[in-house]
């Protein structure tokens, strides 16, 4: 990933995205079937490669099979088929502890799971006790030991991808993954921290204004000799905020920062203007992009050198059109 003079990204090469393979339309499910998602192939399949996994044809059950389901304790449920009781935990959970080791090395940038699946769903699963009543209160096993394996790596299942906030959280999160992974490739430096927090500043505060001060603290009072800890500390917090969602009130928040850079630039009309969009975002008149797509013209227009580099005006790709209903 590189950025141009205006601050756009220019994405260089396709991050790696974990994603259940039916979700992709692989007809390996119990029925023979997929669940082609297509924004995940035709839209968000132009920016990332993908990594098929499926939990159940994987650890060598037939296509089709009888379909499973979790049973017994919610925290510690059994894989069971439905018609024969047949229990798979074992089998699955055992090639599940050395499928996220085989994934340690695609250096994925994120994870999307079939909901629902009592594999690969990352919650709300049904588990059924005793009695054969469900509750919604479970975790597929697969699911399970690959967050418990990477609980920083953003994760999200395609049911949830369809409300727009989530959906554009989600990929804001793998794209910052994304140029953490690129930091890290390097070698670990207090400048080069530096440099990170401080491109990604107004995203964090977007997110959350208590992270953002924590970090802002932690690499203000970091060290030279302290940077390979600090990177540890820092990316626990930095995906622990980004899983916080914005909301209108925290983008107004910055936006209303992001005024204050043009102090002696702007006219008192464009200042106006830019005020009375701010407003009507906040009312909820209009979607974010509105008022982001006009600080960006100023930014352009005054060459604003701090937010010329914030990846806050310019998280991810414009065509994947995620900021137009948040």
């Amino acid at each position: 990933m590189r950025v141009s003079s205006q601050g756009m990204q220019q994405q260089t090469k396709k991050i790696r995205l974990g994603v259940s393979a039916c979700l992709l339309g692989h007809k390996v499910r119990f029925d023979g079937g997929h669940k082609h998602d297509f924004f995940l192939t035709n839209t968000l399949g132009k920016f990332v490669e993908y990594v098929a996994v499926c939990p159940e044809s994987e650890c060598g059950l037939g296509i089709p099979r009888e379909p499973l389901r979790l049973v017994g304790d919610t925290d510690a449920p059994r894989l069971i088929t439905v018609r024969t009781k047949k229990d798979y935990t074992d089998r699955m959970a055992s090639w599940a502890h050395k499928r996220v080791l085989n994934l340690e090395k695609e250096n994925l940038c994120g994870f999307v799971f079939k909901s629902r699946s009592p594999s690969s769903g990352m919650q709300r699963v049904k588990v059924y006790n005793d009695e054969g009543v469900p509750s919604h209160t479970g975790i597929g096993i697969f699911a399970r030991i690959f967050m418990e394996h990477f609980p920083l790596l953003p994760v999200e299942d395609e049911g949830r991808l369809h409300d727009p906030v989530l959906r554009e959280n989600f990929i804001e999160r793998v794209f910052v993954f994304m140029r953490w992974r690129e930091l890290l490739a390097q070698k670990k430096s207090l400048g080069m921290l530096v440099e990170f927090h401080t491109r990604h500043k107004l995203l964090i505060l977007s997110h959350s204004p208590k992270h953002a001060q924590a970090m802002g603290k932690l690499v203000a009072g970091t060290k030279k000799t302290d940077a390979a800890p600090a990177y540890d500390q820092y990316q626990r917090l930095l995906m622990e905020a980004l899983r916080l969602k914005t909301t209108v009130k925290k983008h107004t928040n910055v936006l209303h920062h992001m005024m204050g850079y043009f102090k002696k630039q702007l006219s008192k009309d464009e200042k106006q203007e830019l005020l009375e969009v701010i407003d009507n975002f906040y009312r909820e008149y209009l979607p974010v992009i509105v008022p982001i797509t006009l600080i960006n013209h100023y930014v352009r227009k005054y060459e604003q050198p701090y937010l010329l580099k914030q990846f806050y005006l310019n998280p991810h790709p414009l065509e994947l059109k995620l900021r137009n209903h948040v």
